[in-house]
């Protein structure tokens, strides 16, 4: 997927990069370019950056020059597999170094530590100098993904909703529409369940804690959280409905060895014709439409997530999302640089090559999402307006978390009581917010 998605942005990006220069040459830095009355106020500076192999970097590298010529500043832009980011990050700010001035972090797995350790530049006063910039544009549900303390931590670059995949041809041969709520997606996938004939009704992410994040639009629908306020409440009856649901699918009419999964096996299952239905993050329906590796490219639908007891509920998180470093040297560049990247012009850039945006006003500009599928961005656009900020625990310690909910969906799924599970999961998930709490 990353190679098919890194040839296409590249081949657009040089497409765009002369299209719209011209379009772009009063934006991004002007107004610091009329305070400094220089032309080039980071003349001979430079700006360390980390960040993630994404898509998206890609793209922001291809304009690169374009904003090197304009403020004279020289960005060293570094790139990691996302572990190996993460630990990049953790050394150089660990040990408090003034690089990297600019890094990306998974605000929903990091932030919390981050700032905890003091790692994280608020950006309130930041997002107010300029009203260009305007970031009242960026989806709201994605930015509470990036506040702790009431304090903004990261600019969102990347979000992703959670939606449902589905084959068309198979609900057309069958007469079903296509479901709206839980209990409707539970008849359609048993109704499609054909496994001797390679058709298994759903497939998801079974993988223990990485299962959480897709369960979570499962226990927002049906009334549940993680939490209610320190309280660990995975244990609900709101809770077991929606792990039922999820669980119950995947034992019953999910693919074998589905408990190895994440998306990429998921998805490729899904790809090759042999699930009816899919759900995970919309940013990966590249995957479902290529024709190249997908054998259903052409009968790929999607659909808001289900309705449960409270509504359609689905996650609508900031996958990542871009910091400045306290400790910088340069924070008035590395601002620039932030202001830059997450501009409007520079998101309708990506955005146009299939790169989802986070900000609203690329979503109603059909010149934007002119590369995605038009049922896909209808739910996307529906999913932002109702969507949950979060998809996991928002704790410090985030991944002992998912661990410990993630084990009630695996033992349901390997038969043991539901319950009981939940109660013990319900019961280590406290005391790991009481651990973080004693820290």
């Amino acid at each position: 997927m990353e190679k098919t998605r890194k040839a296409l942005k590249i081949s657009a990006s040089a497409v765009l990069c002369i299209s719209m220069l011209a379009a772009c040459s009063n934006s991004g830095t002007s107004k610091s370019n009329e305070v400094a009355g220089t032309g080039k106020p980071f003349q001979n500076k430079k700006l360390t950056v980390f960040m993630a192999n994404h898509p998206w970097v890609e793209l922001i590298k291809s304009y690169l020059p374009e904003f090197e010529n304009k403020t004279g500043m020289k960005v060293d832009i570094q790139s990691f597999a996302d572990d190996q980011l993460s630990q990049k990050n953790s050394v150089q700010l660990t040990s408090k170094a003034a690089t990297p001035d600019v890094f990306m972090i998974r605000p929903l797995q990091e932030a919390r530590l981050y700032a905890k350790n003091d790692w994280l530049e608020p950006l309130d006063e930041y997002v107010k100098k300029d009203t260009s910039y305007d970031f009242n544009d960026f989806s709201k549900s994605a930015v509470a993904g990036t506040i702790v303390n009431n304090k903004i931590m990261a600019i969102p670059v990347i979000s992703d909703q959670e939606v449902l995949y589905y084959r068309k041809d198979l609900l057309a041969k069958a007469g079903l529409s296509v479901p709206k709520t839980l209990d409707e997606l539970e008849n359609a996938i048993k109704k499609l369940h054909d496994p001797d004939n390679g058709v298994y009704g759903f497939v998801a992410r079974g993988q223990r804690a990485l299962l959480v994040a897709q369960a979570s639009s499962f226990l927002f629908s049906e009334g549940g959280d993680f939490t209610k306020g320190d309280k660990a409440v995975v244990n609900s009856p709101e809770a077991i409905k929606a792990f039922k649901y999820y669980g119950g699918w995947l034992k019953n009419y999910g693919p074998p060895g589905v408990m190895n999964m994440s998306w990429p096996q998921a998805m490729g299952l899904f790809a090759q014709g042999k699930a009816a239905f899919f759900t995970d993050a919309s940013s990966i329906y590249q995957n479902a439409i290529d024709k190249e590796k997908s054998k259903v490219a052409d009968q790929v639908g999607y659909a808001l997530f289900p309705a449960g007891s409270a509504g359609s509920k689905p996650y609508n998180i900031t996958a990542w999302g871009i910091s400045l470093n306290p400790k910088s040297t340069n924070k008035d560049g590395a601002w620039e640089f932030i202001k830059w990247a997450t501009s409007k012009e520079m998101t309708l850039r990506t955005q146009k090559t299939g790169v989802p945006g986070v900000r609203d006003s690329v979503w109603n500009n059909p010149e934007a999402v002119s590369s995605f599928p038009p049922e896909l961005v209808s739910v996307i656009k529906e999913s932002k307006n109702i969507g949950v900020g979060y998809d996991r625990p928002q704790i410090v310690s985030v991944g002992e978390a998912r661990d410990a909910i993630g084990d009630i969906v695996i033992k349901y799924i390997m038969g043991e009581d539901i319950q009981a599970a939940a109660d013990k999961a319900n019961k280590d998930f406290q005391a790991i917010i009481d651990k973080d709490k004693s820290k």
